[in-house]
């Protein structure tokens, strides 16, 4: 499971639906409604907000905007669209790790994507997050 840091417009096809998928099975684990991925690293810093579910769709909000821009059906009511907003911190060293984590995988998968963001100096966050200076997460899994 990846919950980028990044904004969902970076992602190629299979990594943006890969992305609302695992978002979904995040959201199920913060209701509550599944039993497994309980404890995965990705779901802390969720956690750890006053209202993680409202995060949660919060985020999601983001990738199905980014899903319409692409004309891509993805359904809209698998989002509470009645959530309060939050504005969570994410480090600078995080949001490296996760441009060189996505080249990696653009490189292999989806060359015209990879040369297209690997031009690029500056990286945009998920809209949800604001960037601190600070090392890797604790959470990430290096």
């Amino acid at each position: 499971m990846r919950i980028w840091s990044l904004h969902p417009k970076y992602l190629d096809a299979k990594g943006l639906v890969a992305l609302w998928r695992e978002t979904l099975l995040a959201k199920h684990v913060l209701e509550g409604k599944t039993k497994g991925y309980k404890n995965h690293p990705q779901l802390l810093r969720f956690k750890k907000l006053k209202n993680p579910v409202a995060a949660i769709n919060q985020y999601l909000a983001a990738v199905y905007e980014e899903a319409v821009k692409r004309d891509y059906n993805f359904d809209r009511e698998k989002i509470d669209w009645d959530f309060s907003k939050s504005k969570p911190v994410v480090t600078t060293e995080q949001m490296n790790y996760e441009v060189n984590h996505l080249k990696k995988k653009l490189k292999t998968r989806d060359l015209k994507k990879f040369k297209e963001i690997n031009a690029l100096k500056n990286f945009d966050t998920h809209p949800m997050f604001k960037v601190v200076e600070g090392d890797i997460e604790d959470w990430e899994i290096v």
